[in-house]
């Protein structure tokens, strides 16, 4: 990367970025991780955490081009956390079991930020915005639910979702009657958030990861198009251009072949 980063003989691309023009491709490649791991393929993630790598690689000589910090010490700092973070492996201390090492972890981090001088004493604190938004609606929920702020179970979160639900319906039809209000389109968008905010806490309440649950989903309604378009083709009609109500029995016959598979 010193070389690919060289002014006179790197490569003009690596040379011309920045932290901030390199962070997207850092979440991208994650993401990439992720999906390996999903389609449980060792080797493509053998070869997508090399490109993760690289990612931290690129940052770090960044960083120590202007002097900040190099890759060592940024595997020296994680080194340390996991060590500090972990007494019950490291030191003498002792935990009961997963949960129990969970809330311990959420401590060490409250007692690091108090110790780097931050003085947000709220139990949300330190949850990084930079993170997806579905993420970070979890992780809100769970830090909420710490300090007891938190429905008893599933049933009560699919009541507010109806509830939700609704409002949105109201949003759509003042929208309708005035089409192009701004503010009812603003209304309309704060609802729709709810709404998602609502499936987020759904989820961790089934236990369920919502991005790999939206993974899945995004798979299946791909995989199911595509047969979708293979039926049309086979019977020689392209599926552009057909009414709904044709591509949607389209729909029903992918459905039905992936089922009796």
């Amino acid at each position: 990367m010193a070389r690919l980063r060289d002014p006179e003989n790197g490569c003009p691309w690596d040379v011309e970025q920045t932290f901030a023009t390199i962070a997207p491709y850092t979440i991208e490649e994650a993401y990439e991780v992720a999906d390996a791991i999903d389609r449980n393929d060792l080797h493509a993630l053998k070869d997508e955490l090399g490109d993760l790598l690289l990612q931290v690689v690129f940052h770090a000589r960044m960083a120590e081009e202007q002097g900040a910090f190099a890759f060592a010490d940024v595997a020296a700092a994680i080194g340390d956390k996991m060590t500090r973070r972990h007494p019950h492996v490291f030191g003498d201390e002792a935990v009961a079991d997963a949960a129990a090492q969970t809330l311990a972890w959420e401590e060490h981090k409250r007692r690091e930020r108090e110790a780097k001088g931050d003085e947000d004493a709220s139990a949300l604190a330190g949850i990084a915005r930079g993170m997806p938004e579905w993420q970070r609606a979890v992780k809100l929920q769970n830090r909420a639910a710490k300090v007891g702020f938190d429905w008893p179970g599933p049933a009560p979160v699919i009541e507010k979702l109806h509830e939700e639900i609704e409002e949105v319906r109201a949003e759509f039809a003042a929208l309708a009657e005035h089409p192009g209000d701004a503010s009812a389109q603003y209304r309309l968008e704060d609802e729709i958030g709810d709404l998602l905010f609502v499936c987020a806490n759904l989820a961790r309440h089934a236990k369920v990861d919502v991005g790999t649950a939206l993974r899945r989903a995004n798979l299946k309604f791909e995989r199911r198009f595509r047969a979708m378009e293979a039926l049309a083709q086979a019977d020689g009609t392209p599926l552009a251009g057909l009414p709904l109500e044709m591509q949607d029995r389209y729909w029903g016959r992918a459905k039905a072949a992936e089922k009796s598979s």
